[in-house]
């Protein structure tokens, strides 16, 4: 491998990290928050709990590790070039013209997600604040439901636009203005900084509301006593479902139709009973296999997308955290420890902390396919705070925390497209602050005005936090394995390691990880786009269409429009560009 010239430019300078810690906390933060505590229990409770479960640690062991591994790589090894922005760093590893639009494609990610990120980083602390001065006691989870539909607007557009404590937009104007104080510190000064105390203090207050949701046992018994902590567990890792079902007529004749899924020995002692008193030819007990589930590649999709969306891979943030690094860094190590971090998080505390309790109050019935993207955790936690000692201040400490631990993420979100502006623009920190600025609020206005359904904040997450992921992932491995070679990135890697990556990695990140991704994205175009074998659509894919109300159809396509506006503006820029220019220029005179 041709080794990189040693010379930095005067900004690169001042852009670091002070100590390895710090960066490590950086990546793991960009994580650890709103991903793993709202949207992963909100997935599983989506997609069944065990198949998705079992998709999601092999798309971790196939996917999410190596794609880790390969961002810290080229991250540090284009920032010795000089390049610290997703387009100078493809481009720097390509060097060929089409390497900055693929960069700047990539830019979309997370300056999307920041736009609807930033809105749920809100929630928490509103809901932080509202705990704190005791404006928050719900005795039932109708009370939880009306109290998040009211403050983030969900009934209506425009909903949460107003200065009250149980409306969202204040919090959402203190949040957005953090975010960019911080981010306007910089690297040090403001990432590694916040990181250092927010994330450590974040995992300790996890630990101590796992602790307690573990112990809730069976908050109903005589009413409710199937929902428990026990069957909580039981539907996140039982990949195999049963499920009750009825014949009904429909407008196909008698069909079954599936009531609900039973989960726990007297649940289906229970269901049996039923049956016994009702006649087999009205009910019966189904059960579906993990094949069957596994079958689906709109959960390998989500489970694949989930990966991506709490590792942070496919955003262009660990390659641009990863520029800031020196040769002598130990990438392999500081990614694993990060990576570990975030799934320890994840499953272990953000997992077990939402779904049992939501079982526990809400029944399996009441969450099983049946909750919306981030709701489960804004409906469920407020009622175990509610339902134990001192519950008003654990619930103020959690979602402040909760609130600390999205910061972070959301400044990791930021980081990438400043570096884009400072670099392509020759902005400097106040320059590149100040525009992107200004393209968030647009964007983040969209989001928090069309709150109806949560449609706005839903369209982008699918298309953009899912989808977009999904494809860039897919050519990034590519980019990696077959452009760079894997040869010359694990020599790399290697560089200042202690540890050294596995060879088994070679042959999967070259031929495997893009054929697992390719296989999945074109199964999920067959049965869930055109709809083959299956005669139904996703519903994204049926949103447009207009197959939903006129309001819903306006947001999504104001949505739609919100991404392609900004997809234009970073492709133009990026083309634009005279430091691409300039770098494929000197490798094309260095080859001649």
């Amino acid at each position: 491998m041709k080794k990189p010239k040693k010379k930095q430019t005067k900004k690169a300078l001042k852009e670091s990290w002070s100590s390895r810690i710090g960066v490590i906390l950086a990546v793991a933060g960009s994580a650890i928050g709103i991903g793993n505590f709202l949207r992963f229990p909100g997935q599983i409770a989506e997609f069944g709990g065990g198949a998705f479960m079992i998709a999601y640690f092999i798309a971790f062991l196939v996917l999410g590790l190596p794609l880790c591994w390969a961002e810290w790589t080229v991250g540090r090894y284009a920032g010795r070039l000089g390049f610290h922005s997703i387009p100078g760093i493809v481009t720097a590893i390509t060097k060929r013209p089409f390497g900055k639009y693929i960069g700047a494609l990539c830019l979309v990610i997370p300056t999307i997600v920041f736009m609807y990120f930033v809105c749920v980083q809100s929630w928490c602390l509103g809901y932080a604040l509202n705990f704190l001065f005791g404006k928050i006691h719900f005795t039932d989870a109708h009370d939880a439901a009306v109290f998040f539909a009211n403050f983030t607007g969900l009934e209506n557009i425009g909903g949460s636009f107003q200065i009250s404590w149980d409306k969202a937009l204040p919090f959402l104007i203190v949040a957005f203005t953090a975010n960019f104080i911080l981010i306007y510190r910089g690297v040090a000064k403001g990432i590694e900084w916040f990181c250092k105390f927010a994330m450590p203090i974040l995992l300790i207050l996890a630990l101590i509301v796992l602790g307690r949701v573990l112990t809730l046992g069976t908050p109903n018994p005589e009413s409710a006593p199937d929902a428990n902590i026990s069957n909580g567990l039981g539907f996140m890792w039982n990949p195999q479902k049963t499920f009750l079902e009825a014949k009904r007529e429909t407008t196909q004749g008698m069909q079954w139709i599936r009531q609900k899924e039973i989960v726990g020995e007297n649940a289906l002692i229970k269901a049996q009973s039923i049956i016994d008193q009702q006649g087999p030819e009205k009910l019966r007990l189904t059960t579906l296999t993990i094949s069957d589930q596994l079958k689906r590649p709109k959960l390998w999709l989500a489970a694949s997308g989930q990966i991506f969306f709490s590792l942070a891979v496919g955003f262009g943030i660990i390659a641009t955290y990863a520029s800031y690094l020196t040769r002598k860094d130990d990438i392999v190590l500081s990614a694993l420890t990060a990576t570990s971090a975030n799934e320890f998080t994840e499953v272990s505390l953000g997992g077990l902390i939402t779904i049992p309790a939501a079982v526990a109050f809400f029944g399996v019935s009441g969450i099983a396919g049946n909750t919306s993207l981030f709701s489960l955790g804004f409906n469920v936690l407020p009622l175990v705070f509610s339902s134990m000692p001192a519950g008003s201040f654990f619930g103020f400490l959690f979602f402040f925390l909760l609130f600390l631990g999205s910061v972070s993420a959301c400044l990791s979100m930021l980081q990438p497209g400043i570096a884009f502006l400072e670099e392509a623009l020759g902005f400097g920190r106040k320059g590149s602050v100040g525009t992107l600025s200004a393209l968030m609020l647009m964007g983040t206005f969209l989001v928090a005005y069309y709150s109806f359904n949560l449609k706005a904040l839903g369209t982008l997450d699918f298309w953009v936090g899912t989808f977009l992921i999904f494809v860039m992932s897919t050519i990034f491995i590519i980019l990696f394995g077959w452009v760079l070679g894997v040869d010359k990135a694990f020599e790399e890697a290697h560089q200042g390691s202690a540890l050294k990556l596995p060879k088994i990695y070679k042959p999967i990140l070259k031929y495997l990880c893009p054929l697992f991704l390719i296989t999945i994205f074109v199964s999920w175009l067959g049965m869930d786009v055109l709809g083959i074998g299956t005669d139904t659509l996703d519903h994204h894919i049926a949103d447009l269409m207009g197959q939903e109300s006129h309001t819903e159809t306006m947001i999504v396509f104001a949505s739609i429009a919100t991404i392609l506006l900004v997809t234009f503006a970073f492709i133009t820029i990026a083309g634009k560009a005279s430091i691409y220019k300039k770098e494929l220029k000197k490798h094309a005179c260095t080859n001649k």
